[in-house]
């Protein structure tokens, strides 16, 4: 059977105060805990929202919003206040507009962020309890179950479990994790239970610090360059215009005290006052319709950036592939059909949880199911080490069978050698696919299947 596939530093804990437990033995003391999340932190991104009122100024200081100040300055120098507070009202609707979009992508976040709020089991004072992850530190044992999100940098020191690190790695294949084991805060357990101290949290985890390099990464949006690149092309244009005029105002013999409201005038053409308001009008429009789509832009430039991209750089989990395991294809044996070998794999996988592998294959044996099929009467589950699950279950004449499902070079041990299964699993592996192989039978002679 073959299935596709898509395909830290640790914070130096200083010595401990009298109250505290040795880690390896219970926990930390509650104590100790207080102390140490008061020199470390919380096991939280640090809060970089910027203050609204900050945001709102903010929204006036920049190079475009500059033109616009530039402009109206000039407009009360040369006494045309009407222009002045037409010019104001377009910087005041480009701030504006901008400060409602990106506060309302801002609220949408705050509101998603709080309800991924984590809990984790963690030992403390000689006994597990349930504390908000964000109050974690390093030296805490923690407790890492199926199904659940490890909130923290940490080290495993008893038990096994999978863990998918996908959402940090991109690699979609979940990976076997034992006692020395390193592992990310955002990893999902999909199969095990195992306990694990932690190393670090908040932004000196590996998440945290992939966070902070792309929150500090700034660049000017190519609407700013659009409009700064209209602005200096006028400006150059203008400025050949201006020093002709000068120079026939001087041949003219004109006074000075008209050459200079005349070259003010000059400057003020070379301002493309709406065009700023026009881009943002349509940047939000973007942005609105992208919303419908379920697409969140946080800042309305970026609506424009990713319609200039060049180069695009993507994970290809989630993005060009699902991050999910399908049965591609069956490729039974001799005297096998693919509904029975389904079926004798299904036996030998487990049963709900979720374990990426087992569950497409109960959902391939669902669409081909067949009457005969043996009774389950043991399991027992996929074991890291051994690379292979294994099932005993009696047949419709009461025959005790034996069915073990695993990696092909781990079942090759356990049967007679079969050149044709070997050339199906080479030429499998050929093609990219992960192969898997099941073999069954009476407890003493496996068979290919």
């Amino acid at each position: 059977m073959a299935a596709t596939m898509s395909s830290p530093s640790t914070d130096p804990t200083p010595a401990k105060p009298p109250t505290a437990v040795n880690p390896s033995q219970s926990g930390l003391s509650s104590e100790y805990e207080r102390q140490r999340l008061a020199k470390v932190g919380p096991n939280a991104m640090p809060d970089t929202a910027e203050h609204p009122l900050g945001r709102a100024i903010g929204k006036f200081w920049a190079p475009v919003p500059g033109m616009l100040e530039a402009a109206i300055v000039l407009e009360v120098i040369l006494g045309k206040y009407v222009m002045a507070a037409i010019i104001a009202a377009f910087l005041v609707f480009n701030a504006a507009l901008r400060f409602l979009q990106e506060s309302r992508a801002q609220a949408t976040l705050n509101a998603l962020n709080s309800r991924l709020a984590m809990d984790a089991s963690v030992e403390r004072d000689g006994r597990w309890k349930a504390v908000s992850a964000v109050d974690l530190v390093p030296g805490d044992v923690v407790k890492l179950t199926l199904g659940g999100v490890v909130a923290a940098d940490v080290r495993i020191t008893g038990g096994e479990v999978q863990l998918d690190q996908s959402m940090l790695t991109g690699e979609s294949v979940p990976i076997e994790a034992g006692i020395g084991v390193a592992t990310f805060a955002g990893a999902l357990i999909r199969r095990g239970e195992a306990t694990a101290e932690v190393t670090a949290t908040g932004p000196r985890t590996k998440f945290g610090r992939t966070a902070e390099l792309v929150r500090a990464a700034h660049v000017v949006s190519s609407q700013q360059k659009a409009v700064l690149r209209v602005v200096r092309n006028l400006a150059s244009f203008n400025g050949v215009v201006i020093l002709m005029l000068i120079a026939y105002a001087y041949f003219l013999k004109m006074p000075f005290t008209e050459i200079i409201p005349l070259v003010l005038t000059a400057i003020l053409t070379s301002i493309p006052v709406a065009l700023p308001a026009t881009f943002t009008l349509a940047a939000s429009l973007g942005a609105r319709s992208l919303a419908k789509r379920g697409v969140l832009p946080t800042r309305l430039s970026a609506v424009d950036e990713a319609g200039t991209t060049d180069v695009l750089c993507a994970d290809k989990t989630g993005t060009r592939t699902q991050n999910a395991l399908t049965v591609k294809s069956v490729n039974a044996m001799e005297g096998f059909d693919e509904a029975h070998v389904l079926a004798l794999a299904e036996l030998a996988s487990s049963e709900g949880g979720q374990d990426p592998v087992d569950g497409v294959i109960r959902v391939a044996t669902a669409a081909k199911t067949v009457a005969d099929a043996p009774e389950l009467v043991k399991y027992i589950p996929f074991d890291p080490g051994k690379k292979m699950s294994e099932a005993s279950a009696t047949d419709p004449s009461g025959a005790t069978q034996r069915i073990v499902k695993g990696a092909f070079v781990v079942i090759v041990g356990l049967t007679q050698p079969s050149t044709t299964s070997a050339a199906t699993a080479k030429d499998l592996k050929g093609k990219g696919f992960r192969v898997l192989a099941v073999a069954a039978s009476p407890p003493t002679a496996l068979k290919w299947l």
